[in-house]
């Protein structure tokens, strides 16, 4: 046992350090090289999209559903073209705070200094005004019972609270 703890450890530390951590400030360690992460919420829904400087042509673009975080990561010399697409995007939406999981998407995308990453808010939910003919609530005039009425009645009676230790 004492043998396979120094191993352990190490091996420990690597996974971990594999695994990433997918938060939109970088995680435990953060770089411009480690995974980026958008949230995407209801005040601000977001859409990303990768575009190809060379030629302004977009590459890659999702429109991150609301409550979803959309994490990339890119691997340099992964792709299948080593001019036009040398490097791999890997990507996934995950629920929000997600912050480790593997990334089970990819793409061929330009290499770091031919790609730029635009970030969009999309319009959020619009407040509507409520329809003119509602049915009214039971703290309308005409609804309310007759002891809740400006005349009073049997409900609307109570002892003077000023009175009660007299």
């Amino acid at each position: 046992m004492r043998r396979s703890t120094p191993l352990l450890i190490p091996i420990l530390v690597l996974a971990l350090a594999q695994a990433g951590c997918y938060t939109p400030q970088g995680g435990l360690m953060p770089a411009s090289t480690g995974a980026l992460t958008y949230y995407s919420t209801a005040d601000e829904p977001k859409t990303v999209a990768l575009i190809d400087m060379r030629n302004g042509e977009n590459v890659f673009e999702m429109k991150i559903p609301i409550g979803k975080q959309l994490v990339m990561n890119f691997v340099a010399d992964g792709g299948d073209d080593p001019v036009y697409s040398p490097d791999l995007m890997k990507y996934e939406i995950m629920e929000i705070g997600t912050q480790v999981g593997s990334l089970q998407n990819s793409v061929t995308v330009p290499d770091a200094y031919s790609r730029r990453i635009d970030v969009f808010m999309r319009q959020g939910e619009r407040y509507e005004a409520p329809e003119a003919n509602r049915p009214l609530r039971t703290d309308e005039m005409a609804d309310r019972p007759e002891g809740w009425t400006p005349q009073g009645g049997k409900a609307d009676y109570r002892p003077d609270p000023m009175k009660t230790y007299d």
